[in-house]
């Protein structure tokens, strides 16, 4: 990982980089509350209290106030040479890809990376009660395998529950330790999320406390990661807890979250110092990249627990490998949010580590994302599977050109937690109970066929080359990945339509106007204008505003015109390859509106075609659709050679 630890010079952590800027009159933004649903359970980020994670206090902004995108900034994916794709904003695209140009290697952020983590409740205590079911994960071993990043929810509650039972402790630790050692072999990496206090070590009797005995709390996770990493040697990161900001995770303060941090970090000082062997750690996994205990917003995102955490370690030595946070929404561009220092949020961090010592370039990993628009249970997660589908690739490419280095997907299969009574379905598979109403019974296996839309866009992503294209593609919707590797190349094709286009355009721009402004524009949403505005029963120069505001208004209009008229119809591209020689095996698949539920990963199209150094094709692109193409060079067939032997003269 070429750790580079902080160097001991003083300096002044306050203006680090001119992190107070002047005349922003940003010190009287108000602070968010707690934004967390505890109806949701572990891992669904409500959209309905986003608003809240900002300092707002209205409901119908909630969605997306969050985001924000420039243009202007890009990551070297679309920085380098390759073929370029011209496209126009209008009904039909035009796509040129030239195999001969230059690549660069595949970003490790668009491998099927994914948590593990599912069901909720079994009968049986020696199975990880927050892990997907045997059933799955084997089935995804089978099918996609485990090369990539996968995220293991690790509980230290959980398993001290077992003192008591030691066969039983055994057992689940030893489920634990199959998984690590799959993942291993398979060349992947885990990311072990450690959390839960075990009994009799927090302050108070409660799986989410701060740890009371830091000697004893250390002492345990320095045996826990010995044994795995240093005696095993398997290829774990690990990562201090899971949103600390949110009371459903963690009670404690900001301090008592650093010194938890301070505990398992001196633990990993320790061992490597023992094994010179390189233990990967890192966090803190809030629930927003500017978020901290007790909340914040993005317009003071240098007070974020990611600001903390990297000043604390800089301060006492200790080791920062990686960063995390979560980001559930429905917007494809979330991690494009632009701040008040003109980066974005990954721009931003790097800043933070290059001031503090530590490299720029370490890890930033989005270790929880899913389609979000704040319900509990979404049809676009299941019924309507589709749409969260092509969602993903398009989250996934808007990722990785904000800078973003990695992402985990959140999770592997719906839960249904029969002792809480919680149902989320936000895995990318689902169980059904025949259990009645009475008496519910979530112990049963799941259906052979038990496959969300969404799992098929994980195989595509299973089928991405090794060398990828750098795409241009200016258009608000739809998108491209094109790899090659050996004599195949591969093209996916998603278009992705905001359900909430206006309210994310607005959201991702808030940072960009003044507290002036800014209480203007709530205070038209609070009055129900925006939705007169969007319905097109009010003009928004029949408004008081600033020109600034006014123009704000008028773009999230039209954005949202657009979207609605492209959540409709169909549109077509135009794909042009170029320097295409030879026979070629073509294949295309489809997810889309026809099928959400245990759909079949085959080709919808089969042919061979001969390349004649272009080959040009009209592709259509419902709405909420992904496409990807496959061609597969033929060998060229070897001329026969006769067995019978020339006659002598």
């Amino acid at each position: 990982m070429n750790r580079q630890k902080a160097r001991g010079e003083k300096i002044n952590p306050d203006f680090a980089l001119g992190f107070k800027p002047e005349g922003s009159g940003l010190a009287s933004f108000s602070q968010s509350h707690k934004t967390r649903n505890e109806e949701l359970g572990r891992k669904t980020k409500s959209f309905s209290k986003k608003l809240l994670v900002l300092g707002f206090s209205f409901a119908f902004f909630a969605l997306h106030l969050t985001f924000i995108y420039s243009p202007q900034e890009t990551s070297p994916l679309i920085a380098g040479r390759g073929f370029i794709c011209f496209a126009q904003q209008s009904d039909e695209l035009e796509i040129t890809i030239d195999i001969n140009s230059t690549t660069i290697p595949l970003p490790k952020i668009f491998k099927p990376n994914i948590d593990l983590s599912g069901k909720g409740f079994y009968k049986d205590t020696s199975w990880p009660q927050t892990l997907a079911s045997s059933e799955i994960l084997n089935l995804w071993q089978k099918d996609i395998g485990f090369n990539g990043f996968y995220r293991l929810q690790y509980n230290l509650w959980e398993i001290n529950q077992l003192t008591k039972n030691k066969d039983a402790q055994k057992k689940l630790l030893d489920n634990y330790d199959e998984i690590l050692k799959n993942i291993s072999a398979s060349g992947g990496t885990v990311i072990l999320d450690i959390f839960g206090t075990p009994a009799g070590l927090g302050k108070v009797l409660d799986k989410r406390s701060a740890p009371l005995n830091l000697k004893a709390f250390k002492g345990l996770i320095k045996d826990i990661i010995r044994d795995l990493s240093c005696i095993k040697k398997y290829n774990i990161w690990y990562e201090i807890w899971s949103a600390p900001d949110q009371d459903s995770f963690f009670l404690g303060a900001k301090q008592e979250y650093l010194n938890l941090y301070r505990a398992i970090a001196e633990a990993v000082i320790e061992l490597e110092a023992e094994t010179k062997i390189e233990i990967p750690l890192g966090g803190p996994g809030i629930s927003w990249w500017f978020q901290n205990i007790g909340g914040n917003t993005i317009i003071t995102a240098e007070k974020s627990l990611i600001y903390d955490l990297i000043k604390f370690c800089y301060q006492r030595h200790l080791p920062l490998d990686f960063i995390t946070w979560h980001g559930f929404s429905t917007s494809g561009e979330t991690e494009k949010e632009k701040t008040v220092y003109d980066k974005f949020g990954s721009g931003l961090i790097r800043t933070w580590l290059a001031y503090f010592r530590f490299n720029e370039n370490t890890p930033l990993i989005v270790s929880e994302w899913n389609f979000d628009s704040g319900a509990n249970i979404l049809s676009a997660r299941k019924e309507k599977s589709y749409i969260c589908a092509s969602f993903i690739p398009a989250r996934i490419k808007n990722m990785s050109e904000s800078g973003i280095d990695n992402q985990i997907y959140f999770c592997l299969q719906d839960f249904q937690n029969a002792k809480e009574d919680i149902v989320r379905n936000v895995g990318i598979f689902y169980s059904e109970s025949n259990a009645s109403p009475v008496k519910k019974d979530f112990s049963n296996p799941l259906n052979k066929n038990s496959a969300k839309a969404a799992y098929n866009i994980f195989k595509m992503l299973a089928n991405l080359g090794n060398e990828m294209f750098t795409v241009k593609l200016d258009d608000q919707f739809i998108g491209t990945l094109a790899t090659k590797e050996k004599d195949t190349l591969t093209l996916i094709f998603y278009n992705y339509i905001d359900p909430d286009t206006a309210t994310s355009y607005l959201s991702r721009n808030v940072t960009g106007i003044n507290n002036t402004e800014r209480k203007t524009l709530l205070d038209i949403v609070n009055s129900d204008s925006l939705r007169k505005l969007l319905s097109g029963q009010i003009k928004s120069n029949s408004l008081r505003i600033t020109d600034k505001v006014r123009n704000m208004l008028d773009k999230a209009l039209e954005l949202s015109r657009k979207a609605e008229l492209y959540s409709l119809n169909t549109r077509n591209i135009k794909l042009n390859i170029k320097n295409l020689a030879g026979d070629y095996l073509y294949q295309r698949y489809t997810v889309d509106s026809s099928c959400s539920l245990n759909c079949e990963f085959l080709p919808d199209e089969e042919k061979e075609i001969t390349g004649d150094n272009l080959y040009q094709e009209v592709l259509s692109l419902k709405p909420y659709s992904v496409r990807m193409i496959v061609l597969k060079k033929k060998p060229i067939a070897q001329p026969s050679v006769s067995s019978e032997q020339p006659e002598s003269p």
